[in-house]
């Protein structure tokens, strides 16, 4: 399996207003682009063999924005959506704790048995995702991988990768237009950075 370069998408209008977007395909923001651009330039160096995004579009925005330049086809994969959030997406946590304190509740208090309403449990989409590692088996460990994809998603790879539990997912921070490295040993997965915006430092809304 290869070096993954996990890479959140760049900030969205929902991500400015803190509203769960889950499966609304929201485009990137005239900030968020500018955000990626500047990854772009940080990541120049990077020698990549293949890359792989979720299917909505502020990830394959992200995804062709980074390997502009390069030969490189982007593989648009469905596994890597964010959480579906049912009757929450598109409302801010205010609203969902107004409308539905329940929820609300489990977030705050979150466990894996988490599940949102017409959307989903948190077991399956983890599961989900999860499932995605069987696109990059075959790649050899020299391989760079980019890997563009939600906060939800990363957070599950990195812990199913580093082999701690998914209680521990809510403990790691994915920022947009972040950039995460696990590089894969045979002994497993070893977090070689986590949530790197050095190259967000000049970038103003």
């Amino acid at each position: 399996m290869a070096r993954l370069l996990l890479v959140r998408h760049g900030e969205t209008e929902f991500n400015a207003s803190r509203r769960f977007m889950g499966h609304s395909d929201i485009e990137l923001s005239p900030h968020g682009r500018r955000q990626i651009e500047s990854l772009r330039g940080y990541m120049a160096g990077e020698k990549i063999a293949a890359a792989y995004a979720s299917d909505l579009q502020r990830c394959m925005l992200t995804a062709r924005l980074l390997t502009a330049g390069r030969d490189l086809e982007v593989t648009a994969c469905p596994e890597l959506r964010e959480t579906n959030y049912g009757v929450c997406e598109g409302l801010t946590f205010g609203e969902i704790g107004q409308q539905y304190p329940d929820i609300a509740r489990q977030c705050i208090n979150f466990t894996p048995e988490l599940a949102f309403p017409e959307g989903e449990a948190f077991l399956k989409f983890a599961d989900r995702v999860i499932g995605f590692l069987e696109r990059v088996k075959g790649l050899d460990r020299q391989d760079s991988v980019l890997v563009v994809s939600h906060n939800g998603p990363i957070k599950v790879l990195i812990c199913h990768l580093l082999g701690i539990s998914q209680e521990h997912w809510w403990q790691v921070r994915v920022d947009p237009a972040s950039l995460s490295i696990m590089d894969i040993t045979p002994r497993g997965g070893m977090l070689a950075r986590l949530n790197d915006v050095a190259h967000l430092a000049d970038i103003k809304p």
